[in-house]
């Protein structure tokens, strides 16, 4: 069955038009004469049947409907123009791309990645933040770094670390002492993450403690919010150390106590079956896993 859409010529004549709100700007941008912008638009209205323009002696404007149509269409053009770039830059091109949990992408991965290239320049690897399980099926993603457990259908899952997370805070909480006791930091707010929500309780339990506010406090979905609300002295936060090493580093923040909860999910690369014979995804999930290793080696992980 014929889809029924315009133009692409009258769908580019018409968005210019409406940004610029003027057809003879429109044929100044698209090299045309005005007569053919009017041609164009002309013939889109008619085939949607309705007004687009409203035409007087000043100019013209935009009808509501006009309007609304105008917004829809100049999202899908600029998604047309940035799919036909990214496949006219992948000519010859090897290229991964990976979903990634933010902060650990961002903390972890992004500063080894120079690493691979290294290794593999013939091999790009796209970063797209994405915080919660997805099918595969319905995006254009490769694989996926994702923290939970291995039970992702259709994949297969390697497994690169756990989070052995401590609690953190500004050194202004501690009022001069090298640390907090358990019972002390439970009386603080505490800052939960949206993906861990039952990390304290957790926590608290592994110390043999039942503190009834565990579950109580500001949440926020990524550990880069949780380690500025910590900063800004707002209460104690639950974050592995290896995501906030320069803040720990530089001072800004400090771990309250020293006992570290080993949680019993863990990142992983997970990979869809039919993607497992891709050269270049063979190549990464190589270098990520021996990467992975080498990391949980040095920090006395294994």
């Amino acid at each position: 069955m014929r889809r029924k859409i315009p133009s692409t010529a009258a769908l580019v004549a018409f968005e210019s038009a409406a940004r610029h709100q003027s057809f003879t700007k429109a044929a100044e941008e698209l090299t045309l004469t005005q007569s053919a912008i009017c041609r164009q638009i002309a013939g889109l209205e008619e085939f949607l049947g309705l007004e687009l323009f409203r035409r007087s002696r000043r100019g013209v404007k935009l009808t509501e409907a006009g309007l609304a149509y105008s917004r829809r269409i100049a999202a899908q053009l600029d998604a047309v123009e940035r799919d036909t770039l990214a496949v006219m830059g992948q000519q010859g091109a090897m290229t991964v791309e990976l979903a990634i949990v933010p902060t650990f992408g961002t903390q972890w991965l992004v500063p080894r990645l120079k690493d691979f290239q290294r290794l593999h320049p013939e091999v790009t690897v796209n970063l797209t933040n994405r915080t919660r399980p997805f099918l595969f099926a319905d995006t254009d993603f490769d694989a996926a770094l994702y923290f939970g457990d291995a039970e992702w259908s259709g994949t297969r899952a390697d497994f690169l670390m756990h989070e052995n997370s401590v609690p953190v805070c500004s050194p202004t909480l501690l009022g001069g002492r090298n640390g907090l006791d358990a019972e002390t930091i439970a009386r603080l707010p505490l800052l939960q993450q949206t993906t861990r929500p039952y990390a304290w309780r957790q926590w608290f339990n592994s110390l043999g403690m039942n503190v009834s506010r565990d579950l109580s406090g500001p949440r926020y979905e990524l550990f880069s919010m949780l380690a500025q609300a910590a900063m800004h002295e707002m209460g104690v936060a639950l974050v592995p150390p290896f995501l906030i090493q320069r803040e720990l580093a530089d001072g800004r923040l400090v771990i309250a106590h020293p006992h570290s909860f080993r949680s019993d999910k863990a990142y992983y690369l997970i990979i869809p079956e039919r993607k497992l014979e891709s050269a270049a995804l063979g190549a990464f999930r190589t270098w990520l896993v021996d990467a992975a290793r080498d990391y949980r080696m040095e920090a006395g992980l294994e």
